[in-house]
């Protein structure tokens, strides 16, 4: 039988680090985000020697590097094509169709970096109880559903979001709606989407920081979570900003619903670009 748990951390009902005594006096400690992303455990030897990692099987890691990419690239894609149709729109370059079918092509590859960071969740190497120290690689799956671990929530929410945001941009394309119909269909799933990233980018933070929020200036993964958070962001002030005044049928203020939606793009493509340096 292995060795009881020495500590386990997080937030609510949530654990985001366990470290473990091992039998030859030395510890293991597992951790929500270097498990999903890297396949990774680490282990402090007894008498302070250097901490070392271990890794999940070729199996895994190889599973885990694909879907870190296809995700990231999606993502840095995806960033790309909303930035330039919020370009457009600012600088009226397109009309109201073509800048709405460069959304939607974007919203494509939002979507897809969403269903592979929760894939990558999915089909992330496991603890399990009395292998301490070791990692175990499960069969491929396409679904689970484990809303008691923070990492499933965060990109579940993640992926949620970018499917509201598919219906928000599919009913760009609708033609001679009122302001109200326009709030309604378009405004309305566009705020549900960004809130959306806000909880998941919120829950992304509770994994990493372990429950006690702070800047982490040497972790790679904080500044994918702080970069895409920002994003997020500047989305909900861009979808606020894009509100449709029913008396005059024009919106808030369309400059900042349009560099609101550029910049939080960028911030998306940018965090994408980072995640490809988080790897197994």
């Amino acid at each position: 039988m292995g060795q009881p748990e020495q500590r386990a951390e997080g937030a609510g009902p949530f654990t985001t680090r366990l470290t473990w005594h091992l039998a030859d006096g030395g510890t293991a400690v597992w951790e929500s985000r270097l498990a999903r992303r890297r396949g990774v455990l680490a282990v402090r030897p007894p008498h302070g020697a250097v901490t070392h990692h271990v890794r999940a099987d070729a199996v895994s890691r190889t599973r885990l590097r694909r879907l870190n990419v296809i995700a990231a690239i999606a993502f840095v894609i995806g960033g790309a094509l909303f930035t330039a149709g919020a370009a457009v729109a600012q600088f009226g370059a397109a009309d109201a169709t073509e800048c709405a079918s460069i959304y939607f092509a974007g919203g494509l590859f939002f979507t897809i970096g969403g269903y592979a960071s929760l894939l990558q969740v999915i089909n992330a190497p496991r603890h399990v109880p009395g292998g301490e120290g070791h990692l175990v690689t499960g069969p491929w799956r396409w679904w689970s559903y484990e809303p008691a671990r923070v990492d499933w929530l965060s990109t579940f929410v993640l992926f949620s979001g970018t499917l509201v945001f598919a219906v928000d941009l599919l009913d760009s394309f609708l033609q001679g709606l009122t302001a109200q119909q326009v709030n309604r269909l378009i405004w309305a799933p566009d705020v549900i989407g960004c809130v959306l990233f806000l909880i998941s980018g919120h829950l992304a933070f509770v994994e990493i920081c372990h429950g006690r929020l702070r800047v982490r200036r040497h972790d790679l993964g904080w500044w994918i979570v702080a970069v895409n958070q920002l994003g997020s962001v500047l989305f909900l002030v861009s979808a606020v900003a894009a509100y449709t005044r029913p008396a005059t049928g024009s919106l808030v203020n369309a400059d900042i619903a349009n560099w609101g939606t550029l910049t939080g793009a960028l911030c998306f493509s940018f965090a994408g670009v980072l995640q490809l340096g988080e790897h197994s």
